[in-house]
């Protein structure tokens, strides 16, 4: 990723069973950029991940750790994220191609935007429009 793109100052949490097929899932289909990514102590878990967008800002991703102390207690469940692109109909295009499950497809808004949502395989929501919140 160029350097013109900023550091997030605010980066969506997400507890996974399964974190690595999530982050495959992400940079696959959508286009995230694997920024860092920390393996637990047996190599097949992960213990903290940050995934880039190229638009700017990021994601942090971990596996659910209930018997390690030094994670916070998050309630365990699916997130909802919102990302911002100007190419949705190329990202839709991706993830039914990829197979992911569409629970919106492409619309436009009232409001201006276009847009859908995907679920990822663990049930997290991610929507993807052109709405920038401006």
């Amino acid at each position: 990723m160029g350097s013109d793109v900023p550091n997030p100052t605010v980066w969506p949490t997400i507890r996974c069973k399964n974190t690595r097929l999530v982050i495959d899932f992400l940079t696959t289909t959508f286009g995230f950029h694997e920024q860092l990514v920390i393996a637990n102590e047996t190599g097949k878990g992960v213990v903290h991940a940050q995934l880039r967008w190229p638009g700017g800002g990021g994601v942090m991703l971990g596996d659910e750790a209930s018997d390690n102390p030094a994670h916070l207690e998050l309630p365990n469940g699916p997130s909802s994220v919102y990302v911002v692109t100007d190419q949705p109909d190329e990202l839709h295009r991706r993830a039914v191609e990829s197979g992911a499950n569409i629970i919106r497809g492409l619309t436009d808004e009232d409001y201006g935007s276009r847009g859908f949502a995907a679920t990822d395989p663990e049930g997290n929501v991610w929507s993807f429009g052109t709405y920038s919140g401006g």
